[in-house]
């Protein structure tokens, strides 16, 4: 293979990479647990907390609700991870492992 083919490809895998990121980063993932539904964008970044019925009526409902986010808000982040392994985890063996 000589350096231009080569390099026509490398330029055509960058492209690719980066259509792919765009399309994650615009995507949104959800997360949820019982009482808590959170929104999150593929960059990671929080678009919205929806709390389910709940009534806050004592410091350990408070607790609890904190609780709940954070396990709703991991997994909307453990899907956003899913999904890039997904799309762009052969360029990473590609890549020795960049991604």
């Amino acid at each position: 293979m000589n350096m231009n083919a080569l390099m026509q490809q490398a330029q055509r895998m960058q492209k690719d990479i980066e259509k792919k990121q765009k399309e994650i980063n615009d995507s949104e993932y959800t997360g949820s647990s019982e009482f808590v539904e959170v929104v999150i964008y593929g960059n990671k970044k929080i678009k919205s907390v929806s709390i389910k019925n709940i009534e806050i009526k004592d410091q350990d409902d408070l607790e609890m609700l904190e609780d709940m986010i954070k396990i709703a808000v991991n997994n909307a982040i453990s899907k956003v991870e899913a999904d890039v392994e997904s799309k762009m985890g052969a360029y990473g063996k590609q890549l020795g492992g960049l991604f």
